[in-house]
């Protein structure tokens, strides 16, 4: 395989470990609202999800929220990700590899403030050089191909040129709508639905990403 133009990351649960303890605080917020629920279905139905496209399937069961919902209770997500929030192993090594032969970007839809909490306490942040996007940088989130052609002009390449790595369908969704060629890591959504989503290929420790795209993990 040649070197890849640019490789794109989504963030939660391909970067940073955080998917965890955002499931775990939906969980814990939605029963508190009314509709129980444990961090699994909270996992199940809100993975990969910007926090717009929540709100019309809570208020589905449970009527309308707050105006200020969303504002408040990601100021709560972000200060448990600002104390606890880790990266996924191997994730470091593999983005300071393949950042040596290729511009990288982040494609998160995660608010801007989340986001950059994540990046900067797990250190990762220096690794994309302002190349870090949030939902809230572009008209539609995942699974809409907007962030990751924004991302990809951003590398000064063309999507088709791209290479994303994915850890849920909307997400792969999204990278296949945008032209690019999706890689899913499937740490918590199950290959064969990265596969019928669109990913080429899937794999599940980081180690072996650049190998994947073609670069040696030990950087020679």
């Amino acid at each position: 395989m040649s070197t890849p133009a640019a490789v794109l990351f989504d963030c939660d649960g391909v970067l940073v470990d955080s998917e965890g303890l955002v499931h775990a605080a939906v969980a814990a917020e939605l029963t508190a609202l009314g509709w129980a629920m444990d961090a699994d279905q909270a996992r199940h139905l809100f993975l990969g999800l910007a926090w717009p496209d929540m709100r019309p399937l809570v208020e589905t069961r449970l009527g309308p929220l707050p105006a200020e919902w969303e504002e408040d209770f990601a100021r709560r997500i972000a200060a448990l990700l600002a104390s606890q929030a880790v990266p996924v192993a191997g994730a470091p090594a593999a983005v300071e590899r393949i950042a040596q032969a290729a511009p990288v970007a982040v494609c998160s839809n995660s608010s801007r403030a989340e986001l950059v909490i994540k990046l900067e306490r797990t250190g990762l942040a220096p690794l994309f050089g302002g190349r870090v996007f949030s939902f809230e940088d572009v008209p539609a989130p995942k699974p809409a191909p907007d962030i990751y052609r924004a991302a990809a002009a951003a590398c000064g390449v063309a999507a088709d040129a791209c290479w994303v790595v994915e850890d849920s369908i909307a997400g792969t969704r999204a990278g296949v709508a945008a032209g690019c060629r999706v890689l899913g890591f499937a740490r918590d959504t199950p290959a064969r639905a990265l596969i019928e989503a669109g990913a080429v290929a899937v794999f599940t420790d980081m180690a072996m990403l650049p190998g994947l795209l073609g670069l040696p993990g030990d950087g020679a």
